[in-house]
């Protein structure tokens, strides 16, 4: 069964940075794109930044440019998302979500992406 885990949400001020890791195990996803994707309250779920399947490409939303930087690891089939500068309207639940694959760049719906973690809650307070 795949399963995909994130860690690292929690409350910080603003300003300051999180790291979330997401560990997936099932299967390997290290031949499919990866994303994070957050839905906060009383919004649609947005894809927050994307990388295709070796890292070699990456997008970013453009409330995530020059703060936020999303990583894998496809020997540990982990992908990770460091956020520096964060600010109240980054609250939100933040998922990991992994693509079909194989290969691929990434995609910015996150109806593109059929697995998805269980979610981890982010708050930033002011």
């Amino acid at each position: 069964q795949v399963h995909l885990a994130e860690s690292g949400g929690g409350s910080v001020q603003a300003g300051g940075s999180l790291r979330l890791s997401c560990a997936a195990s099932g299967r390997t996803f290290n031949d499919a794109p990866m994303a994070w994707v957050r839905r906060a309250p009383g919004k649609e779920h947005e894809v927050v930044t994307a990388i295709g399947w070796n890292g070699g490409v990456t997008y970013y939303a453009d409330f995530a440019k020059g703060r936020f930087t999303i990583s894998r690891d496809n020997v540990a089939n982990t992908v990770y998302l460091q956020m520096n500068s964060l600010k109240p309207e980054d609250t939100a639940v933040y998922y990991c979500v992994a693509a079909e694959g194989p290969y691929g760049y990434y995609y910015i719906s996150p109806g593109q992406y059929p697995y998805w973690g269980q979610g981890t809650q982010v708050t930033v307070s002011a």
